[in-house]
């Protein structure tokens, strides 16, 4: 038989080679991707400015797609842009720096955050508690296009990077909606370049033909391959949902094909033990992405169904999840983390950018651990003990050494008041007054940077004593690339001649051409910005761009 074998395969290849079948294509063209726009452009030179609402609008549900466009839903035009904003908050009072030139640039990089690459078709969401208007993050028409989001990101950055080249890029958590092994695969293959089948269950295709849904396999562009890019641990990437640890009555749902059944876990103080409603999941057959199984229990005849299961579906552990970004053709290996990493589930790392420039970045974990005591929500900032003197002995060795440091973490700290959700966690190891103070201590902390809360904020944290300046710190928070603005920053760090830094912080739109998934993508979150009225720092656009000033020390006066 094995001959017989043989020939066949042989027959079947001369055949496809001659076009006489199509069993084994040899001479298949590679699949296309989804080409951004040629004007690439930061919101320094134009804006993305959301059209106000026709009077006459009607009202009517987030998951009404078909209704958007005719009444006036998610139509933007371009504005002008945004210069910098000059902030000397922890300057001295009696600085004003007027004939103050930027000598030496010591970084240029990009970061971006919570991309929240979705699997819309999994049966483990919280669709119910978001498609009637309720909360954006558990239903918005967005979650149809979010790997295509992030490939218009990519593609953009590697414009911007042709202009002026990128020291490093990175992002600060949340890549991922819901721990999903095929969420982060998605996610690390778009940066890597791969071909990307945004569907999971069965293969779907809501319009017939190549490109023309969000469905379609396309292939991504990937990141240059020049630019080094690190990972950061988010909430959504580890917890399900961002809110809580994958429990045993949820893993199996992931991978299963019911529909998940929990009562209202923001209400119930039961929480994911609760039940009494069906979450809801995207029907990938229909061009809107139609809502199946959701609502109350009573209300349907037998459990709903997804279409299909798939074990890709299944979520990952905090150590599963590091391991995957050795799974990847993009530098470096890891992506900032290392086996012991991945061994401990420790996920906290420093680098240096560049050998010639005494700038350190320090990767801060500081989402909640999965033993922590159960509470209304995993979506807090934390830090346990080990995390907390693994900070303080990266701080003390950085300042030492004569080196600016940067703190990257997912969750920002002093923004949110007590008691809030996405806020600092009450029961942390270290308080956020406590955490402050200690940074505090650092003159050479210039910046800590995050995501979390989907705005793009500044916030100045002033030194405690007005004879030492330099103890003061910037916090720079990057909104979504999910919901609007849909944008990613830029960081250029210089020195200046009157002996301070300065920090250029810049907001970019993605390149998206006409038509494309992107495209469609920024469409639905301005619709659906407007639909939940979701909070929008710095309205109409969201854009906020700033020069920050910080004070050198002597020491770090004679090493840059």
């Amino acid at each position: 038989m094995k001959p017989l074998c043989l020939v066949f395969l042989i027959g079947m290849l001369i055949l496809s080679s001659s076009g006489c079948s199509k069993s084994i294509d040899i001479n298949q063209s590679p699949l296309e991707g989804y080409p951004i726009a040629s004007d690439v452009f930061t919101t320094l030179q134009k804006t993305v400015v959301p059209d106000s609402l026709p009077p006459d609008s009607e009202t009517f549900f987030p998951y009404e797609i078909s209704k958007y466009k005719q009444n006036g839903y998610g139509n933007w035009s371009y504005g002008t842009g945004i210069d910098f904003v000059k902030r000397l908050d922890i300057m001295p009072a009696n600085y004003s720096g007027p004939s103050v030139t930027n000598s030496t640039r010591l970084l240029n990089f990009f970061a971006m955050t919570d991309i929240h690459v979705t699997d819309k078709e999994t049966p483990a969401q919280v669709i119910y508690l978001g498609y009637k208007g309720g909360i954006s993050s558990g239903y918005s028409p967005v979650m149809l296009y979010t790997t295509h989001v992030l490939d218009a990101a990519v593609q953009t950055i590697n414009a911007l990077n042709k202009k002026d080249a990128f020291d490093f890029g990175i992002s600060l958590g949340d890549g991922i909606n819901s721990a999903q092994y095929n969420e982060l695969r998605w996610y690390i293959d778009v940066l890597d370049g791969k071909n990307i089948t945004p569907d999971s269950g069965v293969k779907d295709d809501p319009i017939p033909g190549p490109h023309n849904d969000y469905q379609d396999e396309y292939q991504a562009a990937g990141l240059n391959g020049t630019i080094n890019w690190y990972q950061t641990l988010g909430n959504h990437d580890h917890f399900w949902i961002g809110s809580n640890p994958v429990n045993d009555y949820l893993r199996p749902t992931y991978i299963g094909e019911n529909i998940l059944n929990l009562g209202n876990i923001l209400t119930d103080p039961l929480g994911v033990d609760s039940r009494g409603f069906y979450m809801g999941s995207i029907d990938g057959r229909t061009p809107y992405g139609d809502i199946i199984g959701v609502g109350p229990v009573k209300d349907f005849a037998v459990p709903p169904k997804v279409l299909a299961a798939d074990p890709n579906r299944r979520p990952l552990s905090r150590n599963e999840w590091m391991s995957e970004f050795f799974n990847t053709s993009s530098s470096p290996k890891g992506h900032g983390f290392n086996q012991s990493n991945v061994k401990t589930g420790f996920a906290c790392y420093t680098f240096e950018p560049k050998s010639n420039i005494p700038v350190k970045v320090i990767v801060l974990d500081d989402t909640q651990r999965e033993n922590d005591p159960n509470v209304q929500g995993y979506g807090h900032g934390s830090l346990d003990q080990e995390r907390y003197d693994w900070l303080v002995k990266e701080l003390d060795k950085g300042q030492s050494e004569g080196k600016l440091m940067i703190i990257a973490a997912h969750i920002p700290i002093g923004v949110e008041k007590a008691g809030s959700f996405i806020g600092w966690w009450s029961n942390a190891y270290v308080s956020e007054e406590n955490l402050t103070a200690i940074l505090h201590t650092y003159p050479n902390l210039i910046l800590w940077i995050a995501g979390h809360r989907h705005l793009n904020t500044i916030t100045a944290f002033k030194s405690p004593d007005d004879e030492r300046p330099e103890l003061g710190f910037w916090e720079v928070e990057t909104s979504s690339l999910r919901d609007f603005p849909q944008q990613l920053r830029t960081f250029e760090i210089v020195r200046n001649s009157d002996n301070t830094v300065s920090i250029f912080t810049t907001d970019v739109d993605p390149a998206v051409k006409d038509g494309s998934p992107a495209a469609i993508s920024r469409s639905y979150a301005i619709a659906s910005q407007k639909i939940f009225n979701n909070p929008l720092a710095a309205a109409p656009t969201g854009s906020y761009n700033a020069e920050l000033v910080k004070q050198l020390t002597p020491e770090m006066q004679e090493k840059l």
